[in-house]
């Protein structure tokens, strides 16, 4: 039995290591450059030692093509319906604007679902958050929720479009999962996932084998933000590492773990038919 309050954190944030090292706080990761990685069998092999280290966390991820910093230099991993507004925080008023278009969205999504008799209707009509789920999968409006992945190569792969000539995969810790949706109130955290809350006709999520990550208890309104810091909602919060890597460099020659090419990612509305309602929902609440 361990004791309790001795946890560590095992991360790759910092070039010069070959192995993964204790880091102090969150932040220390946050601040750091990034552990560069040449292939993906490295990047893969480094996440390994990180799940064994930390075995109290299971490991998402995210890619994006740059690490976005904050005032105090973190890495920040914000829900795009918080996401800085010509530069700083979203005011009170462009918060209220976005919560706006956000709930007339939800609206238009489930008067869809009712009209076509999508599978699923009545858990969406009860849950907000899986309507939320759904319109930041497929981009409709901002949401209080965060993209990201069970699956390493596909947070590559994402990390690697555009084409640029650096790339970042950020490996996040959350509480461990069950069912469709997980709440921890512990952790703070509601981790959805998506393969469960969509219409199997949704073809997107189970290629991307998606997960969104909440606030628990959800963020409602802009009037419960305001009892929130900014830093707070920040999935930042969560990071266990990030790693950097040249796109070219690694997936040079690699037939063993090839890229995902973005046709593949992001299947075209007549290919997805949920991904063509999400079109006519964002037509409508833009």
């Amino acid at each position: 039995m361990q004791t309790i309050g001795e946890q560590e954190l095992w991360s790759f944030y910092r070039g010069d290591s070959p192995e993964a090292q204790r880091a102090k706080t969150c932040s220390a990761v946050r601040q750091g450059p990034g552990y560069r990685v040449r292939t993906f069998l490295e990047l893969a092999t480094r996440v390994a030692e990180l799940q064994f280290r930390n075995r109290d966390y299971v490991l998402l991820f995210r890619g994006q093509t740059g690490d976005y910093r904050n005032a105090r230099k973190n890495t920040t991993l914000k829900p795009s319906l918080f996401r800085p507004f010509q530069s700083k925080n979203p005011t009170p008023g462009k918060l209220v604007e976005r919560f706006e278009i956000l709930k007339k969205a939800e609206q238009e999504l489930v008067s869809r679902y009712v009209q076509q008799k999508l599978l699923g209707v009545e858990r969406l009509k009860r849950h907000r958050i899986l309507r939320w789920a759904i319109l930041q999968h497929y981009e409709v409006c901002p949401t209080p929720l965060l993209d990201v992945t069970h699956s390493l190569r596909i947070a590559a792969s994402f990390a690697s479009h555009p084409a640029t000539n650096e790339a970042f995969v950020f490996v996040l810790g959350v509480p461990n999962l069950s069912g469709a949706i997980t709440a921890s109130a512990e952790a703070g955290l509601q981790i959805v996932r998506l393969s469960s809350v969509c219409p199997p006709t949704a073809v997107r999520p189970h290629i991307q084998e998606g997960y969104l990550l909440g606030e628990y208890p959800e963020m409602s309104g802009s009037d419960q933000k305001d009892l929130y810091q900014h830093y707070e909602i920040d999935f930042g919060r969560r990071l266990v590492a990030k790693f950097c890597f040249d796109p070219e460099e690694l997936w040079k020659k690699n037939d063993a773990f090839p890229k995902v090419e973005k046709d593949a990612l992001y299947p075209s509305a007549d290919d997805d038919p949920l991904y063509r309602l999400a079109l006519e929902v964002k037509a409508v609440a833009q």
